[in-house]
Formats: C-alpha cells, structure tokens, sequence
C-alpha cells in the first residue's frame, strides 16, 4: 500500500499477514488473552471463511482487520504496511479507500433511500455529488436493486436490504471485503442468494473477502476456512471444492 494516505491501493501477493498477533484484555490474572500469537495470510482476491464458537476470537481477528481495533503484541500487516504503526487518522483512512464492510444486520438508515444509504461511504470520502450518483446506481445495479434505488429500507424485504448494505459495501471498489455472519438474519433460499452474489465477486472481480460465520453451508462458499478456539487458530484449511 505504501503511504496510507493514498486513495488507491496497489496489488501485492499477500494482502493480508498476521505475525505472532496477540490480544489482550485486562491486567494481571484478570487478563483474557482473546488472541494467542496468530500467524496466517490472505492473499489477493483470496475468499475465506472464519469460523469458531462464541468466545474463539474470531470476532477479535475481525476488528484487527477492519482497522477498529490493534493487536496487544506481534504484526498486522496490510498490503505490507504495518497497521499498528499507522495513526488514528491514518487507520481511518486505511478503512475508507480500502475495507468495505458488510453486517448481519444490515445497519442501513431507515429514513433515507436505497440510494443515499449506497451513497454514505464516498460522502465521507468527498465525491461530487455526481460522481457519487453515478457510483451508487452501478453498485445497486451490480446487486440486482436497479430499479428500487428511492426505496427506504422498511419499503424492502431483508434479502433486499442486505443486497443495498452490499451495494454500500462495495459502491468504493474497496481492496477487502469484511463480512460478518452476512446471512445471519436471512432464511436459506436469500442466503444462498447472498452467498452465490459474493462468491460472484470474488470470481469475476478478484474481490479479496474474509467472512464470519457459524453456517458450514455458507462457509463452503469460500476457498479457505479458519477456524479459531479459545484464541488459537486451530485449522486453515483449503477446500478443493467450490460450494
């Protein structure tokens, strides 16, 4: 990535490294160690799932890598800048040009459109209103939601609302893809069509993209699985099949 402040980000081989990542809460015996020297790495346009029960630090390792939160000791390297050295601002800016974000429930505005939900993320980046327009119908048409740009979200079922939270996600052409548990509150015929969308994007866009989830069906999407437990990475594992 070199200088964090650059809009666009060029391609290196691993997109993602975590070196001996260690968190932790607390001090003294009340300390929890939410993660346990983690190594791994994802690769440019790399689809992974990440997966363990409530408590394993998955949670954790997605925070490091939506830039929310910093590792206690040990490296997070993206696109081969280290996150942890990086400011505030910097982190933010980080999360801005390069990480779109995708939440299992949707966490769209309720009193403003399809549209000006898709819109929110290059407002803050300060897009001209019209290019920001333009940008926001090609992600909504991307999602199939073309024609339901002027719909507030309780005009829309929740299939389609987490189709427009997509379009937000991905209206800023960002580097990663960070999904958590995105078809969480969906049932299984619009959760498949969820997964099949964004395994579509990893395929045909070269989309990196690391989700959460508890669904071994949705988890068969991805290429890769990591599993955590207790803070340790306890299996990453390359499927030889696609879902």
């Amino acid at each position: 990535m070199g200088d964090p402040m650059h809009a666009k980000c060029p391609v290196t081989r691993n997109l993602i490294e975590f070196q001996g990542v260690t968190k932790r809460y607390g001090k003294g015996q009340a300390a929890i160690r939410a993660l346990d020297g983690i190594d791994f790495s994802i690769s440019q346009g790399e689809f992974v799932a990440v997966m363990g029960p409530s408590g394993s630090g998955k949670s954790t390792c997605m925070n490091i890598l939506g830039c929310l939160d910093t590792p206690s000791s040990g490296t997070y390297l993206f696109d081969g800048v280290a996150v942890g050295s990086l400011s505030q601002d910097q982190r933010a800016i980080l999360r801005r040009h390069c990480l779109g974000f995708i939440f299992q429930g949707f966490n769209l505005l309720s009193r403003t459109s399809a549209l000006e939900n898709v819109e929110l993320p290059l407002i803050y980046r300060k897009v001209p209103v019209r290019e920001r327009r333009r940008m926001a119908h090609k992600a909504l048409a991307a999602v199939g939601l073309e024609n339901w740009c002027h719909h507030t979200p309780g005009e829309l079922s929740g299939g389609q609302q987490q189709r427009v939270a997509i379009a937000r996600a991905i209206v800023s052409e960002p580097r990663l893809l960070l999904a958590d548990e995105p078809t969480g509150n969906l049932d299984t015929v619009r959760s498949r069509e969820i997964m099949e969308m964004l395994a579509g994007f990893n395929r045909d866009q070269g989309l990196t993209i690391v989700m959460v989830t508890h669904e071994t069906e949705m988890a068969a999407y991805a290429a890769r699985r990591i599993h955590f437990l207790d803070g340790h990475l306890v299996d990453n594992t390359q499927e030889t099949e696609g879902a």
